[in-house]
């Protein structure tokens, strides 16, 4: 069996074609959006590969949202001005994000401050990831304010994951024994 190529030439004059075949040019808010979705993912995958050896568990949980994301890129790419071919991602994904943020932020002290990002490398590097979910929720409302119909539970999931985000840095610090580092002011 032949092995098709990996290049298509399609893209050379800056277009590339969303679900359904739609040309547009690859700066298009759509573009923008899944594209920064799949930033994110790729951020996932690296937090995913520092979590393995420090919590399996929170590993596996960023093996869901990765394919997660990989869905709401797709949603991202299908979606025109009679609304989207692919679903968006669902209520009860919502609530689930919900559920892993409150067991992922009950493992943790409160804190009584602000944290600057860092500590353990994949505490960090969920950070990075957290900054970049926020990033792909700002080109979705790109997308809804260019008249999209963007369905709120997209914007929901995506909000919820910058949280998860957040707990699961605590987390890592918490699990791994490594101190958070506080936010000082200083002075001028």
């Amino acid at each position: 069996m032949k092995k098709s190529n990996l290049y298509t030439r399609g893209g050379d004059r800056g277009t590339t074609s969303l679900v359904g075949g739609e040309r547009v040019k690859k700066n298009d808010v759509r573009v923008e959006a899944y594209g920064t979705v799949d930033e994110l993912n790729a951020a996932i995958g690296l937090l995913m590969a520092e979590c393995g050896p420090v919590d399996t568990e929170a590993a596996t949980q960023l093996e869901e949202i990765s394919c997660r994301l990989f869905d709401l890129g797709s949603y991202l790419a299908s979606i025109g001005k009679d609304g989207a071919m692919l679903p968006p991602p669902s209520e009860a994904a919502v609530t689930a994000l919900e559920k892993q943020i409150d067991a992922v932020d009950a493992s943790t002290p409160p804190f009584k401050c602000f944290l600057l990002p860092g500590g353990h490398h994949a505490a960090a590097q969920a950070h990075v990831a957290r900054t970049l979910c926020r990033r792909a929720e700002r080109r979705m409302l790109d997308v809804a304010d260019a008249g999209y119909p963007l369905e709120l539970s997209a914007l929901e999931w995506i909000n919820r994951l910058s949280d998860y985000l957040f707990a699961l840095s605590r987390h890592l610090n918490h699990v791994t024994s490594t101190p958070e580092i506080a936010w000082k002011r200083l002075e001028n």
